[in-house]
């Protein structure tokens, strides 16, 4: 995804002692009952071990430092949140690596849930299973101030821009059935590259969800500017959900956690704390 931030923390990777998942079949994404979520019940790659995924790096301001682990960045801090809901101490969330597109890939996975800016999607819905919605995405348009495109307000005035995406993402999906550009847009293998390419002048335009548009334009790419970000099509609500293996049990206490987050308060005051930026650009007609 972007380019490398400085002070970046090593990740200790343990995916050889989580044992493998068996899917459960039996599985919804109804909320479960207070008792069936206490720890002791739940069904964990590790027992007594809540074991996160995310891609490494892992970008801002998802995470801070590149480092998942010190509860940091809107991701890092949902996953703890989420993981005190559920009875676990900080020193019980076990943290391992996992990258974007094989997360969605089919099969046993080596971690109860992902968390890494996926959004839940009927395709990837084939494959493995989401919780609830922990977050709205937007998508943004980034530009260079000095570039052909940094005026528009229309997304019919992008369809001559050479594109940036990052393969897999609903970022591709929303260029190619919203903007729907003369050319093909560019797609690259990570974030990093996609943001290289603009920064490099090999595009004209940049599309992610918006939190990581402000993040790029404040510390990725000098000169770059947000023009704006792709209305939602209609009848859509797209979200980040955590990701499970298919089938997982535990996707019910996940959306109980969650759930208690919202009526709390506690995920808008998380949204607050570390998206406050995303509030600022506007929707292109």
């Amino acid at each position: 995804m972007l380019t490398v931030l400085a002070g970046l923390a090593a990740l200790t990777v343990a995916a050889t002692a989580c044992a493998p998942q068996k899917e459960d079949t039996t599985s919804d994404k109804t909320p479960a009952s207070a008792a069936s979520c206490t720890k002791d019940k739940l069904k964990l790659t590790k027992p007594g071990q809540l074991t996160v995924a995310t891609d490494k790096p892992a970008f801002e301001p998802w995470f801070k430092k590149d480092d998942p682990t010190n509860g940091q960045g809107y991701e890092s801090a949902v996953a703890y949140a989420v993981a005190e809901k559920l009875g676990f101490a900080k020193n019980e969330v076990k943290w391992v690596t996992e990258s974007f597109d094989s997360s969605f890939a089919p099969g046993v996975k080596k971690f109860d849930f992902d968390i890494n800016q996926i959004s839940a999607t009927p395709a990837r819905e084939k494959a493995v299973t989401f919780s609830d919605g922990y977050y709205d995405v937007q998508q943004g348009v980034v530009t260079l101030k000095n570039g052909k495109f940094a005026g528009v307000t229309q997304v019919a005035e992008l369809k001559d821009a050479k594109i940036a995406v990052q393969v897999g993402t609903t970022a591709l999906a929303a260029v190619r059935d919203q903007i729907k550009p003369g050319s093909q847009p560019k797609v690259f293998n990570t974030q990093i590259d996609a943001v290289n390419a603009l920064k490099n002048k090999q595009v004209d335009a940049l599309v992610v969800d918006l939190p990581t548009a402000f993040y790029v334009t404040a510390a990725q790419v000098e000169d770059s500017k947000i023009v704006g970000q792709l209305p939602q099509s209609a009848g859509a609500n797209e979200h980040f959900g955590l990701l499970l293996q298919q089938g997982n049990s535990l996707v019910g206490c996940l959306n109980r956690a969650i759930g208690d987050l919202k009526s709390s308060g506690d995920l808008a005051k998380l949204q607050q704390q570390w998206l406050t930026a995303s509030a600022g650009a506007p929707v292109l007609k």
